[in-house]
Order: C-alpha cells, then sequence, then structure tokens
C-alpha cells in the first residue's frame, strides 16, 4: 500500500486539452489552427475559416486586476514537473513540460491547449493575438538582417531561418499611481580664465527637493525564466492596450507557456523598472526647472497607490539560422514585426572602417592634431 502511495505520488499529473480547441474543419476533418492574417480560426488544408465568437458574459479585453486580492502570488518553481496530455481527439497520452499551456498533438497533429489554470496558480486573463504571420516574419527577418553593416555579405545572401516557432510568453503588466518625494544636487557650469587665459569650466553646486508624481500605465514584466532576457527586451515595446479576453482558441496551433515568475516577485521587478524611469523623469525635471547642466546624489522615495495587474500570453515568432556552422537566434514580435538577435561580425569589414575612420582625421585633422586629439581623449 505503501508503494502504491509513494507511485501516486510522483506520477505525473493528467490533464485533458479543451475540447474547443480540437476543433475539426466541418469540410475535410482539417485541424483548425488560429490565423494571424484572418483573426479567425482556419483549416490550413481546405481554407475554411471560423469567426471567434465573443462570449457576452466577459469583456471583450483584459480588466486591470487588484493586486492585493490576488489569490496566488508566489513563484512556479516547477522543476522537473511533468503532466500527462490525453488528447481529446484520439485518445493518445503524451507528457510535456508543466509550464506548457499548449502545443500539438504528435500522433493526429490536433490542437492541445490545457487549462490555463494550474493547481495554485492564477490563469491569463488577456491574450494578445498574432497579428504577423510566418511569412512577413521572414520577410521582415531578410530586411533586418540586411541592414546589419558589420555582417558578412554571404551570411546576408544564405541565411535561411529554420521553421519558425510560434509561441506566446507569459507577462505581467502594472499599473500604480505613483508619488515621489526627491532630493539631489544639480549643478551649473560657468566658464573661467585662469591667470595664463586659459578657459576652464567649473561647476557650482546647489540642493534641490520636491514632489513628483505619475500614473503608470501597463509596466511590462516578462514573467518566465526560459529565454533569453536581453532578445525579448530588444523585440519590445508591445500594444499591450490591444489585447482580447483570453480565449484558448486564439492559442491553437501555437506553442504557450504558463509564468514560471509569479504575481509577487513580478511587482518587485516592476518597481525596480519604475524606479529607474522616475528617476530619469526626475533628472530631467531638475535639469528644465533650475536650468542645470548636472544632477548628482538624487534620491527617491516613492509610495505606490491603486496597484492593478494583467496577466497577459503575448506573440513571439522564434526561429535561427546557420552561418560557418554555427547557429545564431532571432526573434520576432508577433504584433508588431520587430526583429531582434544576433548575426555574425566580418572582421575585416570591421578592421577597413577603423581604418577609414583614421584616414579621414587623418585628413581632417593631419598627423599632428590627431596626435593631439587622443592625448585630449586619453588623458
Amino acid at each position: 500500500m505503501s508503494d502504491f502511495n509513494e507511485m501516486d505520488q510522483i506520477a505525473p499529473n493528467i490533464t485533458d486539452t479543451k475540447e474547443e480547441t480540437d476543433r475539426k474543419c466541418p469540410q475535410c476533418d482539417g485541424t483548425m489552427n488560429y490565423d494571424p492574417d484572418t483573426g479567425k480560426t482556419v483549416c490550413p488544408y481546405c481554407g475554411y475559416e471560423e469567426e471567434i465568437s465573443q462570449d457576452e458574459e466577459l469583456p471583450p479585453s483584459a480588466e486591470e486586476l487588484d493586486f492585493f486580492k490576488a489569490e496566488q502570488t508566489g513563484n512556479c518553481n516547477w522543476g522537473a514537473e511533468k503532466k500527462t496530455v490525453i488528447c481529446k481527439n484520439c485518445s493518445a497520452e503524451t507528457i510535456y513540460d508543466a509550464l506548457d499551456v499548449a502545443s500539438e498533438c504528435p500522433y493526429c497533429g490536433s490542437n492541445q491547449v490545457m487549462e490555463a489554470q494550474a493547481k495554485d496558480t492564477l490563469a491569463p486573463n488577456g491574450v494578445v493575438p498574432f497579428q504577423i504571420s510566418s511569412d512577413v516574419a521572414s520577410a521582415n527577418f531578410k530586411k533586418w538582417i540586411g541592414q546589419k553593416f558589420f555582417c558578412p555579405k554571404l551570411a546576408k545572401e544564405s541565411a535561411r531561418p529554420d521553421s519558425f516557432k510560434g509561441i506566446y510568453l507569459p507577462y505581467w503588466t502594472f499599473d500604480a499611481q505613483t508619488n515621489t518625494h526627491y532630493s539631489a544636487s544639480y549643478g551649473k557650469d560657468r566658464r573661467v580664465k585662469d591667470r595664463e587665459g586659459n578657459v576652464k569650466i567649473e561647476t557650482d553646486w546647489y540642493r534641490t527637493k520636491g514632489t513628483y508624481s505619475e500614473f503608470i500605465d501597463d509596466q511590462l514584466v516578462l514573467a518566465s525564466t526560459r529565454h533569453d532576457t536581453s532578445m525579448l527586451k530588444g523585440v519590445e515595446p508591445f500594444n499591450t492596450a490591444d489585447n482580447k479576453t483570453y480565449k484558448p482558441e486564439f492559442v491553437a496551433g501555437f506553442l504557450a507557456e504558463r509564468y514560471s515568475i509569479g504575481l509577487k516577485d513580478g511587482w518587485e521587478l516592476a518597481k525596480n523598472a519604475i524606479h529607474s524611469r522616475l528617476s530619469s523623469a526626475i533628472n530631467k525635471k531638475i535639469r528644465h526647472e533650475k536650468n542645470a547642466d548636472h544632477v548628482r546624489n538624487l534620491r527617491l522615495s516613492t509610495s505606490y497607490t491603486n496597484i492593478t495587474y494583467k496577466y497577459l500570453m503575448l506573440p513571439i515568432w522564434i526561429s535561427s539560422f546557420q552561418y560557418n556552422g554555427k547557429v545564431y537566434q532571432f526573434m520576432v514580435n508577433g504584433q508588431t514585426g520587430k526583429v531582434t538577435g544576433k548575426t555574425p561580425i566580418s572582421f575585416w569589414k570591421v578592421l577597413f572602417t577603423i581604418l577609414a575612420v583614421i584616414t579621414v582625421l587623418l585628413l581632417i585633422f593631419g598627423c599632428a592634431g590627431l596626435m593631439e586629439t587622443i592625448q585630449s581623449i586619453f588623458g
């Protein structure tokens, strides 16, 4: 009996796919997928289309939710946890990572969208649907890599993206009213002459303090630890206001991932980003009001009220290409088409550019002038 209980505890969770995403085409029995070009579910075999119905009981887009009323705020350390998914279409069982919300049955090809809310987790209340197809993403990639000056010409001509993977990633957005008390020193430059007649810049420093208020709207926080954060930053921004209330039809045919960074830690990350944003705004405020040239020792004390959040699924195309035996990954924003990623660098292009810059400086300043410029730069 004890052996049975032990095995039961380590067995994968079992879940069914949602019936509405196993929708079969009434004309040819193909699996219906969400189509970014039409905003409908479409059969990729015969082209049959269906509108995604709007539930009259639900709002058309995600509502702001009270941060302090959220029932589950912790991180989800899924680790090696797995779950067994039973396909509604063919009854096949497939084991997935517990983070997966949507995938495809490897046996019959039908869409597998699991329950968005697992035990002790929040469910997404909004989704920004794909608006850029994989063909457009590929065209945007070719244009993007063509503009990379230091990328080898051969790489630009031969780069062919591997098959695109469309994935919905989990994000938190936060709204809050901020009220900040600040103190700082600001400096004003003045030109003075020494006894030898040389002009120098001296700075007079003054103290200041004040208050600053700003409403923060949709501060974005990635709720996943699986992906390259810096690369994902490169495809921002998203128009998060253009979202739909979450329905599984929107993720049909795509991968989807549930959050691993919980609401509480997401808010801490949001506050760090908001602090940087407020620091920049207050710095500009002081410079403008005091006609200052410098600001230093800026200290902030910020209070937050009316904190709300949304849990959104945002669309990303992920792909890669190979050059000289090395794989270079890139991403395309599934809403705007913005591309970011890494490309190979031509050593010779970099070298020739440096030599060209030095040649131009020599022609403009002459050797003596160039030496004086280099000395002034490096002290």
